[in-house]
């Protein structure tokens, strides 16, 4: 499906022209065809001789509508503009055709209607040189009766060029709809429409509601009057929601994917026509089928920062009108950023227009990544910058989700061998520096990303016990906590059940925190209750009771390694906790392993 805006000035027979193409009246209320005005938005479509489907949004083309008219191009890509032969360019032909400047829409088609009732040559001719000077440029033209007739087959012939000329929709990306219509359907309950510009929705899809984040269930989906299991961009869609009171919903809310979009209420942007510093203070943005009341900051000659009276699902590139609306000041803007670094210090807002200058609204992951210093792909995907699927560019540095610039990198790994080495000055007996107190060193936000700088680090680092220290760097005992180690060591490796007393322990100097760093560095095995062992104690061990009938006591295993309860108890804890030994019943063990 192939969805075109109507433009023009009111009652020049934007809504006759598409009742004659299609044969559905698009104008839904009593009053509109009471008044023979449209006053909403209307919808209609119909199959072209080519086979392609198009969709028709009807706008209204009185001033007074003009936030609707807004509501019905925002989120379509191309655009019949409509002027009557008999009365040719007005007023409000040259709002519509503003919004459509400022929203950038360069693929539409310029129809003179009423051709029966007045020669449409100068109609014609006026009105494609005034497109000429916008967006939409030297776009094709004729002349129609939609009483007569007349001229309507080489419309559609015109409108089949036009849609092959669309860009081709992304179709497999994160959804946004913008509602512009919410009501109930007896037996089914609320149901939103809206142009689907990008992805596809699918039944029982989960999405979420913005701005307010509810999430929602996909119930059923509609569209040209038939139901479907899923729908495509570009289409007119009918969505039935489950579990959201159509007191909830309304025009300008968005239907988007969850965890793939960020709602944010402050983006910086480019004007198209206007210097920021013209602009009032209280402004309303228009994007897709909302309006936002919101003020602007100037920046430079022609960017600002926008804050927002509610949250939006933007990206970079968007296209939106901002409008004084009293005054009809209108603006086109280009969405630059939509999650833009605060203005803390004096001259943030010169620096920030600086980097602005060459923002085009198409981001930069490098520039992206690099202002974070670290950033998730997930994040960098909610904001617009990189693609679900797109791979990582190669200057970057990714640890599992997370992507780094190299800069950055290169300062952690600079600053945790400087932390790794402030900590062993400050507290010597610890083993390193633990993974998460260097986490928050360098500012990583994840620990995987730590591991990382220890494997990059080309054994200048090295990681073991949930620590990070020098290779080889064992704890700094002093001189008598030394020798007292050593006499332990040897007593232990002449006899290694012979754990000395905690008195002894005590009476030696060696402390908790002592011996704790001599376990650590691999000197001792230190067991609940301080009992001090070799480390070969648990191979000993299980040398000596393979000997044994199996399975045996606790008073066997004591006899056999010469030990006592106090050495022997934490002992077959540590073993069987390794797998060596194996508890049979309340007090006989076997060995599993030798």
């Amino acid at each position: 499906m192939h969805v075109l805006a109507t433009a023009g000035h009111v009652d020049h027979g934007k809504s006759t022209l598409v009742r004659a193409l299609t044969g559905i009246e698009p104008d839904r209320l009593a009053e509109e065809r009471r008044r023979g005005m449209t006053l909403d938005l209307g919808f209609a479509w119909t199959t072209l001789p080519g086979g392609e489907t198009v969709a028709f949004v009807d706008v209204p083309g009185h001033e007074r509508f003009i936030s609707t008219m807004l509501a019905g191009v925002g989120p379509v890509p191309g655009v019949v503009v409509v002027v009557a032969a008999d009365e040719g360019w007005r007023a409000q032909t040259s709002e519509h055709v503003e919004v459509l400047d400022s929203l950038g829409v360069r693929h539409g088609l310029l129809v003179v209607t009423r051709a029966d009732l007045a020669d449409p040559a100068p109609a014609l001719a006026y009105a494609r040189e005034r497109l000429r000077r916008t967006s939409l440029g030297d776009v094709e033209a004729l002349a129609v009766s939609a009483v007569t007739g007349a001229g309507l087959d080489e419309l559609r012939a015109a409108l089949s060029r036009l849609v092959a000329r669309l860009p081709a929709p992304v179709t497999d990306g994160r959804v946004r709809l913008f509602v512009d219509r919410a009501f109930t359907v007896r037996g089914s309950g609320t149901v939103v429409t809206g142009t689907l510009g990008a992805g596809t929705i699918h039944q029982n899809d989960r999405l979420l509601l913005a701005p307010a984040g509810t999430e929602v269930r996909v119930r059923g989906l509609e569209s040209m009057g038939d139901k479907h299991d899923d729908v495509a961009a570009v289409a007119r869609v009918a969505v039935n929601l489950r579990g959201l009171p159509v007191e909830d919903v309304r025009r300008g809310h968005v239907l988007i994917t969850p965890d793939r979009w960020v709602l944010t209420d402050i983006a910086d942007v480019r004007l198209t026509s206007l210097d920021p510093t013209d602009l009032p203070g209280d402004l309303m943005l228009h994007i897709g089928s909302a309006a936002v009341p919101c003020r602007a900051r100037p920046f430079g000659e022609d960017t600002a920062r926008l804050r927002l009276a509610a949250r939006l699902p933007l990206e970079p590139g968007d296209r939106a009108v901002l409008r004084e609306p009293s005054s009809r000041l209108t603006t086109g803007v280009v969405v630059l950023d939509v999650d833009p670094p605060e203005l803390r210090r004096r001259g943030a807002a010169l620096n920030r227009a600086i980097e602005l200058e060459d923002a085009t609204g198409q981001p930069d992951v490098l520039v992206e990544v690099a202002r974070r210093g670290s950033v998730t792909r997930e994040w960098l995907v909610a904001l617009g910058v990189l693609g679900g699927a797109d791979p990582a560019p190669a200057e970057l540095v990714e640890v599992g989700e997370h992507l780094v610039d190299q800069d950055t990198w290169q300062r952690w790994g600079k600053e945790l061998a400087a932390a790794v080495d402030a900590h062993r000055q400050s507290a010597p007996l610890e083993p390193g520096l633990p993974a998460k107190a260097a986490a928050q060193a360098i500012g990583a936000p994840d620990l995987r990303l730590v591991e990382a700088l220890v494997r990059d680090s080309g054994g200048a680092l090295v990681a073991r016990g949930g620590r990070i220290a020098r290779p080889g760097a064992a704890p700094g005992f002093s001189n008598a906590a030394r020798r007292a180690l050593d006499d332990v060591c040897a007593r232990l490796a002449a006899d290694p059940f012979a754990a000395p007393s905690v008195p002894e322990l005590a009476e030696a100097g060696l402390t908790r925190e002592i011996l704790a760093a001599a376990a650590a560095a691999g000197m001792v095995l230190r067991l609940p209750g301080e009992v001090i062992l070799h480390p070969s104690a648990p191979r000993a061990a299980v040398a000596a009771l393979a000997g044994l009938e199996q399975p045996f006591t606790l008073s066997d295993a004591r006899q056999a390694l010469g030990t006592t309860r106090r050495v022997a108890v934490p002992l077959f804890e540590h073993l069987d906790a390794l797998g060596l030994t194996t508890r049979v019943e309340a007090t006989l063990r076997r060995v599993t392993a030798t």
